[in-house]
């Protein structure tokens, strides 16, 4: 059962572990499993952290926080979580935000009086991709002033 769930995609230890104990093994039997699996190297919870991360943020432009609650929810290690995160720079997650702002302001319409309104919706985006809300307000003002001075030339 470990085999097929792992030929769909790469899973934490604790997924299978959910899985084996949802249908039933016994929890000797599924340790054993786990161990054998980890030991031949098909389940490696850093490397699945690694990977879960560089997708989430190229795909969906997750932020770190939305990041550390789904790998927390995949059942990663705390510790394995914040060794991967930490190879972060500090203005990466601030580069991917304006490239998520400035791609869906490219595809609004910018009416006079609509700033408040728009300003509430991309910082809502990006709250709900998991970045830090003062950091979300200040990218927001800074692409909507660049947007409307590029719209006026």
């Amino acid at each position: 059962m470990c085999l097929r769930l792992l030929t769909a995609r790469a899973r934490t230890r604790a997924e299978l572990a959910g899985q084996l104990t949802k249908r039933g093994y016994p929890d000797d039997v599924s340790e054993k499993v786990l161990d054998r699996l980890e030991q031949v190297g098909l389940v490696d919870d850093a490397n699945f952290a690694e990977q879960w991360v560089r997708s989430r943020r190229v795909n969906a432009g997750k932020g770190r926080r939305a990041l550390i609650a789904e790998l927390r929810t995949k059942g990663v290690d705390t510790d394995i979580i914040e060794a991967t995160l930490a190879d972060d720079e500090p203005g990466a997650e601030r580069a991917r935000a304006e490239r998520l702002v400035a791609d869906k302001l490219r595809r609004e319409k910018l009416a006079d009086g609509d700033d408040a309104k728009l300003a509430r919706r991309l910082v809502g985006m990006l709250a709900r991709r998991g970045y830090n809300q003062t950091m979300a307000f200040d990218v927001v003002k800074v692409a909507l002033a660049n947007e409307r001075e590029r719209r006026q030339v």
